[in-house]
């Protein structure tokens, strides 16, 4: 993007600061609502209604930035947020059959970039553009970041167990994604992923069998599971792939994220309750903290919106991604608290990116019910 408009500089005009995806996304939203009957059925309807409203109080918090004179500040909200919501409510104008295609186009997308990051680990040599300079490589695959690539590729996991994939195709494509999590370097994703396969094999239930014999096929593959991760682990670390364990997961990188709360002892009440100019709080964070960035969402939001509005924001976002995956699969559960906790971590959800959007499509893709599996001659929802 960079290389056609100013998207991510200071300077530019506001229509540079969105990126084209969004233009796509928000031009073809009128079109699937408009040009054709929509057939919703069961959990669909509330989750069709759940959309419209997250999109409405949306536009409002947009309306409000660009009133107070924060244009600049807006363009994340829209290039992250808002349209994760158009892009649910095109999903959702699809039939169930192009929906679970939409799903596993995307996850398809998030595998070639794990391919990608684990071809760049291995011959360290970086194949898409990154402009940051790290003191020890890490690959990127088709993402901004290894740190939104190793959340990428540890949530997806969860939604690989969704699809209608072969089941060896299901355990190889997981493998594949653990394995390039680790090649990001994203320790705490790594983490995550391996609490989230144990997940998966212990509370998704197995229909096809009595719960007598799913007990015994969940220990035994739980067994095989732990002996296998342990020689992959073990793999890992030969290979080079687990080297920035080698300091502990505590160090200077998770002290950046704990010490961006002191910003709150350079401050006043007023800026912390009805926000400020980010660009100030960006020189505190770098002369009184010695941090570059901002790394801690609920920060960035408070002193972008003030505490009460960066509050009911938060409430907004998270509304959303209960009432979409309320009766969703258990596999989705899994999958998104992974998302979830991977992007707390650092600043993901307080600057520009796909992932919300992402995650907010597979939930939908793979959250079908009963009710919504039939054919489109259903009568339409109201």
């Amino acid at each position: 993007m960079n290389f056609v408009v100013d998207y991510t500089a200071e300077t530019g005009a506001f229509y540079e600061k969105l990126h084209f995806g969004t233009y796509a996304i928000l031009g073809i939203l009128p079109l699937m609502l408009f040009s054709r009957p929509i057939y919703l059925a069961g959990h669909d309807i509330g989750r069709f209604k759940a959309l419209l409203r997250y999109c409405a109080l949306l536009v409002l918090l947009i309306v409000f930035l660009l009133v107070t004179g924060r244009a600049s500040s807006s363009g994340f909200l829209i290039d992250t947020y808002l349209v994760a919501g158009a892009a649910g409510l095109i999903v959702l104008a699809m039939n169930p059959a192009m929906r679970s295609t939409v799903g596993d186009v995307l996850l398809s997308i998030n595998i070639a970039s794990a391919v990608l990051a684990i071809f760049e680990a291995v011959t360290r040599t970086r194949i898409m553009p990154h402009v940051l300079n790290e003191e020890v490589f890490r690959p990127t695959g088709l993402a901004a970041h290894p740190l939104t690539l190793g959340m990428v590729c540890a949530a997806s996991i969860g939604f690989v167990a969704l699809t209608r994939w072969k089941n060896w195709v299901k355990v190889a494509t997981i493998l594949l994604l653990f394995v390039a999590t680790a090649a990001a370097g994203a320790r705490f994703a790594l983490l995550l992923a391996g609490v989230e396969v144990l997940a998966l094999l212990i509370l998704v239930p197995w229909t096809r069998l009595s719960p007598r014999h799913e007990r015994r096929a969940k220990f035994w593959t739980l067994l095989l599971t732990l002996g296998a991760g342990g020689a992959l682990i073990a793999g890992l670390a030969a290979g080079g792939f687990l080297s920035r364990f080698s300091g502990g997961v505590v160090d200077e990188n998770f002290y950046a994220r704990t010490d961006i709360y002191k910003i709150f002892d350079f401050v006043t009440w007023r800026e912390i309750m009805f926000g400020t100019d980010l660009n100030g709080i960006l020189e505190i964070v770098n002369e009184k903290l010695n941090l570059p960035f901002i790394e801690s969402t609920p920060v960035y939001l408070i002193f972008l919106f003030g505490a009460p509005l960066a509050l009911l924001f938060s409430v907004i976002v998270l509304w959303l991604f209960w009432r979409i995956l309320r009766h969703a699969p258990r596999a989705a559960w899994i999958g998104t608290a992974t998302f979830m906790a991977a992007a707390l971590s650092n600043n993901t959800l307080s600057s520009k990116t796909p992932v919300v959007t992402i995650f907010v499509v597979l939930i939908l893709a793979y959250a079908g019910n009963a009710t919504a599996t039939r054919s489109a001659s259903a009568a339409p929802a109201k």
